[in-house]
């Protein structure tokens, strides 16, 4: 009996999220899970500039019309990649005592993961995050903030205040790490200390591109974290921690 490929539908970024999945009846050599892995690695290696359905089947030894029979478009494999990928972030079973506490974990978290595969910030920023794993990080961070006292419109704005932080930081440092940047690094301070008498304030206090990311990412947290504790439309937040 001839196989029914996936149904394509609406195949923009996020589209897979939004089909009724297709029940597996049994696990075929080639699967979802074993083309999304290969792809994730292809992404760590090559970036998404250099994903290609064919190079992935080629990966396989297969032609690229067996990819298909299990993910309709490369747009789908992106949102599958990306999804895979913070299923690599560690979450305890239970919620510490202190609401600051899970957040806290949750965004050095994130961030770890989202280092380890530079291109997933950059789309984390970009595509729906509508997946089972990202739900799943979310709803952690959301229980967290209810506990806090967030509802109603402060708690997702709360919550993408969160989520916005780690992602374009990440995005921001995996750029300056794996990007033509990082060769140019010299050539910007330059730049900078040449233009300084135009912007005095900033070139005095700009620190150089290869400043630590740790500490400046720990910092912008305890930043958040504190606006959030002292937020009026969170009564059960945390008071100001001392410093």
């Amino acid at each position: 009996m001839a196989r029914k490929r996936v149904q394509t539908g609406s195949s923009g970024p996020g589209a897979v999220w939004l089909r009724e999945q297709r029940p597996v009846t049994r696990a075929p050599a080639l699967s979802p899970d074993r083309i999304v892995a290969a792809a994730v690695d292809a992404l760590d290696r090559d970036g998404v500039a250099g994903l290609s359905m064919r190079k992935l089947a080629d990966s396989f030894d297969v032609h690229a019309t067996s990819l298909y029979w299990h993910i309709s478009s490369r747009e789908e494999l992106l949102d599958l990649a990306l999804d895979a990928v913070f299923g690599e972030v560690a979450l305890p079973q239970a919620h510490f005592e202190q609401w600051r506490d899970d957040v806290a974990l949750f965004m050095r978290e994130l961030r770890r993961v989202l280092l380890l595969h530079p291109w997933s910030a950059a789309q984390a920023g970009v595509r729906p995050l509508l997946g089972p794993n990202a739900l799943a990080r979310f709803e952690f961070v959301y229980t967290a903030l209810v506990t806090a006292g967030f509802s109603g419109a402060d708690l997702p704005a709360a919550s993408a205040a969160i989520s916005n932080f780690v992602i374009g930081s990440a995005a921001a440092e995996a750029a300056w790490r794996h990007g033509s940047q990082a060769d140019d690094s010299g050539a910007v301070s330059a730049h900078l200390r040449r233009i300084g008498e135009h912007y005095p304030t900033l070139s005095a206090h700009v620190l150089p591109l290869e400043s630590d990311w740790d500490e400046r990412f720990t910092r912008g947290t305890d930043f958040l974290l504190t606006g959030l504790a002292v937020s009026p439309d969170a009564p059960h937040a945390d008071p100001p921690q001392p410093r």
